[in-house]
């Protein structure tokens, strides 16, 4: 219970909202700002005019992890040729007034809608109120801007170049996870065989929740800093424990509805065990499934139920089993998915 009070401190503010981490905010404050500054002093050393813009750009450019900066950039890259077209129509056919920047803004916003482009709207936008403000796009302007648009993008690049795979993280969060699902089999092993469950809460699944999706998190920024390789072990492997604990739950809820216990409960009970007792990374559950096998069989050449409370309870068992050797198929396909080995 204290532990999982201080859990609750230490993810929520006391006025309930989620903790605020404060390093990682000031570390990207800090990075934005400085990589402003830098775009917007590089842009005034070579004489552009509207060098402000460039540190806009920059500010706009640096995403969460090297994947999404490299693919906005080549948004914004792409969305800016099609703006330098649509700009140049809309401003020969109508002039250098506020309703041929309209019909472009118009033009402009729907393509990139339809094209999936929103984070460049505002960025080309405000680059095409330059060719407004001077009245012209002659060569000399256009290739200011495009030289702001390389600035702005190319320093929130490589400002994002020191982004690295968390892995030592992400470790230390999945063995968090899989500690309270190794916890959760071990409790149903011990509470199964009993009649009295009123004791028996779900309030683990919870906490299980908050640890897969703290590991997912993790994941899915390492993924996001590998350019070249395109490594989804991570990812793979919550998936795959985000599967197993919605099995879990489905088993506890056959758990709660249990209330006769046939000679068979020990025996699921002793199965849920060994399972909890295996329950690590590199197990490929081969011997798990033999075992769920070889109970499955001893089951059905037991005599038959001899009252309907037997009957229904041992269904209650039959379907645990069911559950139990889907929990264990989805590792069993994880692992061959994934030919280093990784298991429960």
């Amino acid at each position: 219970m204290k532990k999982s009070r201080r859990h609750d401190a230490d993810t929520y503010g006391a006025h309930g909202g989620k903790k605020i981490a404060w390093k990682p905010q000031l570390v990207k404050s800090l990075k934005i700002a400085a990589a402003a500054a830098m775009a917007i002093g590089l842009a005034g050393e070579l004489g552009l005019a509207y060098s402000p813009t460039a540190g806009i750009i920059t500010v706009l450019s640096i995403q969460n992890t090297k994947r999404e900066t490299l693919r906005s950039a080549g948004n914004r890259w792409l969305a800016f040729l099609c703006a330098l077209f649509l700009s140049k129509t809309c401003f020969t056919l109508m002039g250098y007034d506020l309703w041929a920047f309209g019909t472009f803004l118009f033009l402009f916003a729907l393509l990139c809608l339809c094209a999936g482009w929103t984070e460049a709207i505002a960025m080309d936008s405000v680059l095409v109120t330059h060719f407004l403000a001077e009245g012209h796009m002659e060569p000399e302007l256009v290739f200011d801007e495009v030289l702001l648009l390389l600035i702005g993008t190319g320093t929130g690049i490589l400002v994002n170049l020191h982004l690295r795979r968390k892995e030592g993280q992400f470790d230390r969060l999945a063995q968090e996870a899989d500690r309270q699902m190794k916890g959760i089999l071990e409790r149903m092993s011990g509470w199964l065989p009993r009649e009295d469950k009123e004791g028996y809460q779900p309030d683990c699944f919870p906490r299980l929740r908050e640890a897969l999706h703290e590991a997912k998190a993790c994941a899915v920024s390492d993924y996001g800093n590998t350019v070249l390789a395109k490594r989804t072990y991570e990812l793979d492997y919550i998936s795959m424990r985000e599967q197993q604990s919605t099995v879990l739950k489905d088993i506890y809820d056959n758990i709660i509805r249990l209330r006769y216990l046939p000679a068979q409960a020990g025996q699921v009970a002793a199965l849920l065990g060994q399972i909890g007792q295996d329950f690590h990374r590199d197990n490929t559950v081969a011997n798990l499934l033999e075992r769920r096998e070889e109970l499955l069989t001893e089951m059905k050449g037991q005599p038959l139920p001899q009252s309907r409370e037997e009957f229904e309870a041992r269904a209650i068992l039959f379907y645990i089993l069911m559950q139990t050797g889907q929990f264990l198929e989805i590792k069993r396909e994880f692992v061959r998915s994934h030919r280093q080995g990784a298991g429960d």
